[in-house]
């Protein structure tokens, strides 16, 4: 049995996820890490208990702070990855790794209001009732490769929700608190 590939276009990959470093619990809880670019980013199986044959790959950006889907599976994600390594290079992990994050991070596509949610299935609405108005809501359940939504868009306190092991996401800017007049005065 193999536990990891080593020679890839990527720095690791590991299908334990022991030597990958990195915290998925809040966005993926029962994510398996996979591979690493060796920059801080990593690439994530989503697995969830409804889906233990195949397991979608998203990838986890720090620098913009992001998430995106990369592939379908497991085996999908590998045979893109080996795609950078043959010329012409052209790869679909690639494509997301260095271009597509950047859309995410500047345009915000697919992400919506909660009032826009609560009007739409039974599931996006359960969810909404769930969260304030600061909240927008990414639907991740059918998605295109590269889409996805910025986990850091309002700085490292961004407030990030799942709905349980639906690929529904919540990102708001976090909570404001009085200030100190207000709450000595208020």
């Amino acid at each position: 049995m193999t536990a990891g590939i080593d020679g890839s276009a990527l720095e690791t990959i590991d299908f334990t996820g022991r030597t990958l470093d990195v915290e998925v619990r809040e966005l993926f809880p029962a994510g398996l890490p996979v591979a690493a670019d060796g920059a801080g980013n990593f690439w994530v199986l989503d697995v969830t208990p409804d889906e233990r044959d195949t397991a979608p790959v998203f990838f986890l950006c720090h620098d913009a702070p992001v998430v995106l889907y990369q592939a379908s599976s497991l085996a999908a994600f590998l045979h893109e990855t080996f795609r950078m390594s043959i010329p012409p290079h052209d790869s679909l992990v690639d494509d997301v790794h260095e271009d597509r994050l950047f859309r995410v991070w500047r345009e915000n596509p697919g992400a919506i209001e909660c009032s826009e949610a609560l009007a739409a299935d039974e599931d996006l609405r359960t969810f909404a009732q769930e969260l304030d108005d600061r909240f927008q809501i990414v639907d991740l359940r059918s998605p295109e490769i590269g889409m996805g939504f910025s986990w850091g868009r309002y700085g490292p306190r961004t407030e990030v929700r799942r709905h349980g092991f639906q690929r529904l996401f919540a990102y708001a800017p976090p909570e404001r608190k009085p200030g100190l007049l207000r709450r000595v005065f208020g």
